[in-house]
């Protein structure tokens, strides 16, 4: 549901303990990028499924100069990481649960160091203490276990039970919590009480860092305390697309950022090249979905570490290039389909203030509950983004100490030539440059309130969600005849079962208007919505 017009502040957030977090924070006096780490907080603590301290970030912040800043807070592989050490445990892919999976430094809490210092420099005042107090609260108190959470604690049980840490942590009498039971992280509440007096760095370079460094050496995870020690969130430029609606902006690789840009600079040229479509008719969804193949064939060739990348990604949304792309497209068919997509589980969080500031940020432990290793000494529940690590050297993602993994995490923001600030994103692994596609088209091309085009039914091109299906799947309130018209130009289509499903991912936005006032709003799908004041 949206909510707004506002006149200070709004958060948007996938639960609604999160945005009431930020909205706390927006009535402390604190400014959106404040706001937005109290909720990237308070998220861990009542949504770890989703995300956790021990997962990565990616930020998007607009100023109200209107120039966009980019955060890269993604970890590396640790040292101890390297190809022979999983090759001599007679390993040929990386464990996706486990210590092995936990590989990664846990780059979040880096990201909300580098914004905070942002958010000074732009006039921020509000202490740590005050950020820190509902994500305190929250994991020390307790939170009410989600329908989503219960849902997937079952239907993960078998691969994350014997996981150090997990059952103590998220089972209750070593078996799932149902919906509604009331669950604690209080070690974590501790943790962040620690980061709250001492500063986010300590997690890195202090007491935090050398407790959650031997409890990894512990249970045999190949990150160590050196790895912390030498770890530092980035400022990053953000890829820039210049669009018939306006400047859309999303981050550089290793993340998918790229894609998402790809697939709307696509369309805009098979708009300009066909004329205009209406919503959920067949040439609406052939075009993003024929758009979503021709960019993810450019992703999966070229999107790496960004230090190890093989040539300029701004060169993929130059408008000849994506005119060339669209000219690739058949109007009447569909490209033969799947490649190997990349499965998730995320948070994706907005929030603006009434000074200019926007904020699109997205946090992920990767997979549900990520590799399901949780500190005893510090509650960190560790992600397991370096699964998608390769064990080939000739790989384009190889196993490598100190080289960063791919992601599929990417915030979104444009600036829009009507004078609107729209910042928007969503959960769901390989279907997120899509589901951002298809809230853009039809909220910015064709007008949708947000809130119309959240609640709009969704199609994914591939898998997610450790899902093995590879067609093209549709919530079940898209028409019968639609469906059957794509199958006819050779899509493989398939219909799931839920009318809202979690698959189609966890989509939300924030807008600043011409005006200065604020409004935002989050998925149906989802367990939050949008506060503010």
């Amino acid at each position: 549901m949206s909510e707004g017009p506002f006149s200070r502040g709004v958060v948007a957030a996938p639960h609604a303990a999160a945005a009431e977090a930020g909205r706390q924070i927006l009535a402390e006096g604190g400014n959106a990028i404040e706001a937005m780490i109290a909720a990237a907080a308070t998220i861990a603590a009542v949504y770890p499924h989703m995300t956790h301290v021990g997962g990565d970030g990616f930020w998007l912040i607009h100023q109200p100069s209107r120039r966009v800043h980019g955060i890269e807070a993604c970890g590396y592989a640790g040292e101890r990481a390297t190809l022979r050490s999983y090759l001599d445990k007679g390993l040929y892919e990386i464990p996706t649960r486990g210590p092995l999976a936990a590989l990664t430094v846990p780059g979040a809490i880096g990201g909300w160091r580098l914004a905070n210092a942002m958010a000074k420099a732009s006039g921020g005042k509000l202490p740590r203490t005050v950020m820190m107090e509902p994500a305190i609260r929250a994991a020390r108190e307790g939170y009410k276990v989600s329908r989503s959470q219960a849902r997937l604690t079952v239907d993960k049980l078998y691969e994350l039970k014997d996981c150090p840490g997990f059952a103590e942590t998220f089972l209750v009498d070593g078996k799932p919590p149902t919906e509604g039971t009331i669950l604690k992280q209080t070690t974590l509440a501790d943790t962040l009480d620690h980061l709250a007096r001492s500063g986010f760095q300590d997690a890195y370079r202090g007491d935090i860092a050398r407790e959650l460094a031997s409890d990894l050496e512990a249970i045999g995870s190949p990150v160590t305390r050196a790895d912390l020690q030498a770890y530092y969130a980035v400022e990053r430029a953000p890829l820039s697309l210049a669009h018939s609606l306006g400047t859309l902006h999303n981050m550089p690789p290793p993340t998918q950022g790229l894609a998402s840009l790809m697939i709307l600079g696509i369309v805009d040229q098979l708009e300009a090249m066909h004329g205009s479509v209406t919503p959920d008719t067949l040439g609406f969804v052939h075009r993003i979905v024929e758009a979503t193949k021709r960019a993810f064939i450019v992703r999966d060739r070229f999107v790496t570490d960004y230090d190890r990348l093989d040539g300029d990604p701004l060169a993929f949304l130059r408008p000849d290039a994506l005119k060339a792309e669209a000219g690739k497209v058949d109007m009447g068919r569909a490209l033969p389909w799947p490649h190997k997509p990349a499965p998730g589980d995320t948070i994706w969080m907005g929030a603006a203030d009434s000074e200019g500031r926007v904020v699109s940020y997205i946090q992920s432990i990767y997979w549900e509950f990520g590799s399901g290793c949780v500190s005893k000494s510090t509650g960190f529940l560790m992600q397991n983004r370096g699964a998608s690590f390769v064990l080939d050297p000739r790989a384009l993602n190889p196993l490598e100490p100190g080289r960063r993994p791919f992601h599929t995490l990417n915030p979104a923001m444009a600036q829009l030539k009507d004078g609107r600030v729209f910042a928007y994103g969503t959960m769901g692994g390989e279907g997120q440059p899509q589901t951002q596609a298809q809230i853009f088209e039809r909220h910015v091309r064709h007008g949708q309130p947000l809130e119309a085009a959240l609640d709009a039914p969704r199609w994914l091109l591939g898998r997610t969600w450790g899902s093995s299906v590879t067609s093209l799947r549709f919530e079940p309130r898209f028409d019968e005849g639609l469906i059957a018209s794509l199958e006819k130009i050779g899509h493989q289509t398939a219909v799931v079962d839920e009318a809202y499903s979690d698959t189609m991912g966890h989509a939300g936005g924030v807008t600043l208007h011409t005006d200065m006032s604020l409004s935002g709003a989050h998925d149906p799908r989802a367990d939050g919505g949008a506060a503010g004041l």
